[in-house]
């Protein structure tokens, strides 16, 4: 049998090798993408080796991601899910778990977030009847700050949750500090930050919870898929509850009695006996990964500090190559950090001779790809319109942002090559312009 598999495997490292595309990059022809999964031989093996087994729920490879991914972000516990919204969503709500008795979150609470950010940061808070408290962020870093979040705690707060933006950290310390001094939860939105540091510590480890996606615009990818991370323990198995149907019970797909008292429980109204692999303590979700996806994961985990290298690097080459350039406001690394950088961010000043728009068309029509920064500013958007809400002070930058701000790529499949033609094509522009 295993050398039947060796031979599949041998098979598909050939079949990669002989489709990889070796085609140079020819400036306006190329599309250059603003993200994207970066794949080799390796995850392509890992992939296939995974289908063999017919292991196509969650399994060893996803046990070994979670203890991996865990150690690797300093963290006690980590909790493998379908998506980096569905880690947002079991984030937010396993702080509303009655098992954390008066301190849990409950329907009218308020939760403090930013207005520039991702929907799926904000739509946990309304999905469990709380109430988003928005404030506004900085420019260049596109960060709200400790400041800011300290001015919108009222006598509801009852939490917090933040994204770093692309990759550039907010002052997760200060808020940790905020949060601890008010008694309130917080949670890091770390989807976009795997392996950022602030004040020398990474991010994802100083709220009461963390999520990450590994969608494949993200730092690693398993094609779709996310992870909750903490220290607390009683949090992680809320996190498990509600991600695994609620269910009470914490065997394993494929395992019995992990507990040596399947029926001998007696909770809620059942009979006592009740099969503990049928009581459900949540309301919950089926939102696991598969074990396919965590062996893709388990290869990337590898790849991680390169991938890490590779965007600093093309965010630098772009940063020395664009400085100075009139009409651009570039951005800046929050102070005390070392950012993990997701995408290269750019305002054009509203004073400027050109518009954003101008400038993105002049992008996209010679394959270079750019995308928003993300919603803009959240309570214009058709979604939120007429949704209970709280605003604490202006969202000037967060409007800015709505009308000013794109972003562009910096993931390990650029080349320098790639990164020069994009700083040659907005210069070429400006020029034209001024």
């Amino acid at each position: 049998m295993t050398d039947n598999k060796d031979i599949v495997l041998d098979a598909v490292r050939s079949y990669h090798r002989a489709t990889a595309s070796h085609e140079a990059f020819k400036p306006g022809v190329t599309e250059i993408w603003p993200s994207g999964a970066v794949l080799d031989e390796e995850d392509r093996v890992a992939l296939v080796e995974a289908a063999l087994t017919l292991r196509i729920a969650a399994g060893p490879s996803s046990k070994k991601f979670e203890s991996n991914f865990a150690k690797l972000l300093k963290r006690r516990k980590a909790h493998l899910t379908n998506s980096g919204s569905s880690a947002n969503l079991l984030a937010l709500s396993a702080l509303t778990s009655e098992t954390l008795g008066d301190s849990r979150l409950k329907p009218g609470d308020e939760v403090i977030t930013v207005a520039a950010g991702f929907p799926t940061t904000v739509n946990p808070i309304l999905q469990n009847g709380l109430i988003p408290v928005f404030v506004d962020v900085d420019l260049p870093t596109y960060n709200t700050t400790a400041d800011r979040v300290a001015q919108a705690i009222g006598p509801k707060t009852r939490a917090i949750i933040i994204a770093h933006a692309l990759g550039n950290p907010f002052e997760a310390a200060e808020v940790a500090q905020l949060a601890k001094d008010h008694d309130l939860f917080f949670i890091e939105d770390n989807c976009d930050a795997v392996g950022t540091l602030y004040d020398g510590r990474i991010t994802g480890t100083f709220g009461d919870l963390s999520t990450v996606s590994f969608y494949p615009a993200h730092h690693l990818t398993m094609g779709e898929g996310g992870c909750v991370l903490t220290d607390n323990l009683r949090l992680a198995r809320v996190v498990e509850s509600l991600r695994d149907w609620g269910r009470d019970c914490w065997c394993e797909p494929g395992k019995n009695n992990t507990c040596f008292k399947r029926f001998d429980y007696h909770m809620g109204n059942l009979p006592p006996g009740y099969d503990h692999k049928y009581i459900f303590s949540h309301v919950g979700y089926n939102l696991k990964a598969t074990d396919i996806q965590a062996a893709l994961g388990l290869t990337q985990l590898t790849k991680l500090d390169t991938f890490i290298e590779a965007r600093r690097h093309n965010w630098r080459r772009l940063r020395e190559g664009l400085d100075g350039l009139p009409g651009l406001l570039l951005p800046e690394p929050t102070p005390r950090s070392q950012p993990s950088w997701f995408g290269f961010v750019i305002t054009v000043d509203p004073k400027a001779r050109y518009t954003r728009a101008e400038l993105v068309a002049h992008l996209e029509e010679r394959n270079i790809g750019t995308r928003r920064l993300f919603s803009g500013n959240l309570t214009r958007q058709p979604a939120y319109i007429g949704r209970p809400h709280r605003i604490v002070g202006d969202l000037t930058n967060s409007d800015i942002i709505t009308e000013h701000t794109f972003w562009i790529g910096v993931y390990p499949g650029l080349t320098d090559e790639m990164l020069d033609y994009v700083v040659a094509t907005i210069k070429e522009f400006v020029a034209q312009r001024s």
